[in-house]
Formats: structure tokens, C-alpha cells, sequence
């Protein structure tokens, strides 16, 4: 009976990753297919004083305004943002805005992937004592570089899955655990699902502002079916990813 046991356990940690590959799929699958052309949203009047979310969001504006060369200044400021502990969030959804969920969920994979890679180097070779202090008598950060020397690129994949752990200072942790840089880039697949979330609400969003204006889609009701059917979609695969790699994660670093 015991062996039985053992051997059910064995190859149901076997086919986490697999199970995990799959249904990030589905939700890239998901979000590009139901995807409507993106709609810009409309300016907002200026915020006086400072506000760190009203640059953010000025920043992006005037991103929207650059053309074709957007792109490299949404990439550009996704990079410094990850490095400088600014809010993400804002920039992701954004990215929806703007750019819509396709091409916006690509720019903010490759931007979180230059400045989670830009973080976790900082981190190993530049500011290991500040990553040191940031992060001591953290049981969960002490968990992971236990766990992390043994599977790297599963215990990275699996920390990107779930939102237990935030994002910009998990990339500077890692720089000081024994993974290699080659099982981090690997694990920045387990983004792909929060991403395309954050980016298709930032989507709609950005649509909402065009309903009533000359802008508004005759068919805005068969669109925004589409658009909320694909949207429900995809946070339930994003949910049921995350509680497997929650599951998966307590049981590589328990």
C-alpha cells in the first residue's frame, strides 16, 4: 500500500510541469483568439503635485504618442520600473491600453524579462548585502534558496506562478540563491499567465473609455462578448495555474 502511495506521489509531481506548460498555453491561446482590435483610451486632465502612479501614467501617454518607436520606450520604462521597485501594475495595464492584449502582452514579456534579468545581475554581482538584509528572517525566501539549488528552474517557474512571492524583489532574491542564470531565464515562462491577465483588463479597460464616442464599434455588443468571455477565461486558467503552483511550491520547499 505504501509503495503504491509513493509511486502515485512520484508521478503526480512528475506531471506538474507538464500540466503547468499546458494550461499556460490555453491561456495564451485563449486571450489572442477572443482579442478585439485595441482601442486607445481617452487623455484624463493633468494631476497636480507628485504622484508616482500620475507619472506612470503620463509616461504612457506620451509613449502613445511616439509612433512605431513606442514600443522601445514601453520596454525601456517596463525595465526601470521592475528595477526600481516602481509599480508594475500600472505599467502592465497600460500596455493593454495601448497596445491591446497581443502585442501589449508581448511588450511587457520582454520588458519584465530584461528587468527581471537586469534585477537578478544587481543582485548577484552589485548589491548582495542590500538583497541580504531585504530579505533576512524571510522563512519563505529562506525556503526557496534551499530548494532552489536542488530544481532551479522548477522553483523559479513555480514562484512566477504564484503572487505569493512580489515580483521586484523576488528577482533581486534570486541573484543571491545558487541558481543558475540559465534555469532563471528558463523559468520566466510561469509570467506568461499573469501577464496576459493584467494585460487584457488593462484592454478592456481602455475600451470602456470609448463607449459613447464616435469612435464606439457598430458591432460594440457582439465585441464585448467576446471581450468578457475571453477575459473570464483567462483568470480562471490564470487561477487554477496559480493554485497548482502554489500546491506544487509548498511541497518542493516544505
Amino acid at each position: 500500500m505504501t509503495d503504491k502511495l509513493s509511486k502515485h506521489q512520484s508521478l503526480t509531481r512528475k506531471s506538474t510541469p507538464f500540466k503547468l506548460v499546458v494550461l499556460i498555453l490555453l491561456a495564451v491561446g485563449i486571450a489572442l483568439l477572443v482579442a478585439a482590435t485595441p482601442a486607445l483610451a481617452q487623455q484624463s486632465p493633468k494631476a497636480s503635485g507628485f504622484n508616482l502612479q500620475e507619472m506612470l501614467r503620463r509616461a504612457l501617454m506620451w509613449i502613445n504618442g511616439l509612433g512605431s518607436v513606442g514600443a522601445i520606450a514601453y520596454i525601456a520604462l517596463y525595465i526601470i520600473a521592475t528595477v526600481a521597485f516602481l509599480p508594475g501594475s500600472i505599467v502592465t495595464l497600460g500596455a493593454g491600453v495601448v497596445y491591446g492584449v497581443g502585442l501589449g502582452s508581448i511588450y511587457v514579456f520582454i520588458g519584465a524579462c530584461l528587468g527581471a534579468t537586469a534585477a537578478f545581475l544587481i543582485g548577484r554581482y552589485l548589491a548582495r548585502n542590500w538583497v541580504y538584509k531585504k530579505i533576512a528572517g524571510n522563512e519563505k525566501f529562506k525556503a526557496i534558496d534551499e530548494a532552489v539549488g536542488k530544481e532551479g528552474f522548477k522553483i523559479v517557474l513555480l514562484t512566477r506562478l504564484s503572487p505569493v512571492f512580489p515580483f521586484n524583489l523576488l528577482n533581486y532574491a534570486f541573484g543571491v540563491t545558487g541558481v543558475s542564470l540559465k534555469d532563471y531565464l528558463l523559468g520566466f515562462i510561469g509570467m506568461i499567465p499573469g501577464t496576459i491577465m493584467y494585460v487584457y483588463l488593462g484592454s478592456l479597460a481602455g475600451n470602456c473609455a470609448l463607449i459613447g464616442t464616435e469612435s464606439q464599434p457598430q458591432d460594440y455588443a457582439v465585441q464585448w462578448t467576446l471581450r468578457i468571455v475571453g477575459f473570464i477565461a483567462t483568470v480562471a486558467v490564470t487561477v487554477f495555474v496559480t493554485r497548482i503552483a502554489r500546491k506544487a511550491l509548498e511541497e518542493k520547499v516544505s
